[in-house]
């Protein structure tokens, strides 16, 4: 059974109508990932697979080290966005993101056991003492920390709402800011064509090819056509292919041929990226309080 949340859902996560979402549910059987395909290759959908709601608080920030050879990139997220406006708590996610690049814990649950710096106390129990004070639930979601041979270079946008972390193998600060603020814009999903994983690329190319025929072109100018449109799909999802957020007429790849610069890797960290909140409704809330 096709349900109204379901058909919600769909019209969320590409845009397209209500009739039309409910039709393609009804011919996958309710399969989310098949129907967002299904309109996609109708020409229905607005836009490809969003990477999800942003509904979380808290922040995102970065550390790097003084010679700029060591980077972190964190996320913490709290209950509410008052709190994330609290210096006690940006404190507290700064040093997280300082303690992430010094001491290279592997995973969230080492980072939890590391000590933090000056207390005697472990990052978990620092945790445990902000979320008696501050009277919220608090979370260390992610990290990620580089080291190179070349620079790194961070970038923060929106007061820790956007959070963006590039290792360079060369080139400058002043190129690597505005590579920061690129990322931070235009959402790349990776550095290169070569570092798309085949399976996507084949997959996009199989919906490429089905909206050409049921655009009622023959088999043979539908591959044709797939050549020429999955340049756009590289020049959404690799950053060297993209549009230069500060000039459009170039091509981030020309950007950083012309100040010899060469990037190896990136991190872009959006504060609550495909995180549902739970949605209340406070008048219902009252009424079973008083009943």
């Amino acid at each position: 059974m096709i349900t109204a949340e379901l058909v919600k859902q769909l019209r969320e996560k590409t845009g397209a109508g209500m009739m039309d979402c409910k039709k393609v549910l009804t011919e996958t059987d309710g399969d989310m990932e098949k129907a967002a395909e299904l309109l996609r290759e109708r020409g229905i959908a607005k836009a490809a697979k969003k990477s999800g709601r942003i509904a979380a608080e808290g922040l995102v920030a970065t550390y790097v080290s003084e010679d700029k050879k060591v980077g972190s990139i964190v996320e913490v997220n709290a209950e509410t966005d008052f709190v994330a406006k609290n210096d006690e708590f940006v404190n507290f996610v700064n040093d997280v993101a300082e303690i992430v690049a010094t001491s290279n814990p592997t995973d969230v649950e080492s980072l939890l056991e590391t000590s933090y710096k000056g207390t005697g106390k472990t990052v978990k129990e620092v945790l445990t003492e902000k979320i008696a004070t501050i009277g919220e639930n608090m979370t260390i979601r992610r990290f990620e920390r580089f080291e190179s041979t070349g620079l790194i270079e961070s970038y923060i946008h929106g007061a820790g709402k956007i959070a963006v972390l590039v290792d360079f193998s060369k080139g400058n600060s002043n190129v690597a800011k505005d590579v920061c603020m690129q990322i931070a814009a235009a959402r790349p999903e990776y550095v290169n064509r070569e570092a798309v994983p085949q399976d996507r690329v084949e997959k996009e190319m199989e919906i490429l090819k089905a909206q050409a025929m049921n655009e009622g072109k023959p088999a043979e100018i539908a591959e044709k056509m797939v050549q020429g449109r999955i340049g756009k799909f590289y020049s959404e999802i690799c950053l060297v292919d993209q549009e230069f957020v500060k000039d459009s007429s170039v091509k981030v790849s020309d950007v950083l041929k012309n100040n010899d610069a060469d990037i190896v890797r990136f991190a872009r960290f959006e504060k609550g990226e495909g995180i549902e909140k739970k949605e209340e409704n406070f008048a219902e809330e009252v009424m079973k309080q008083l009943q």
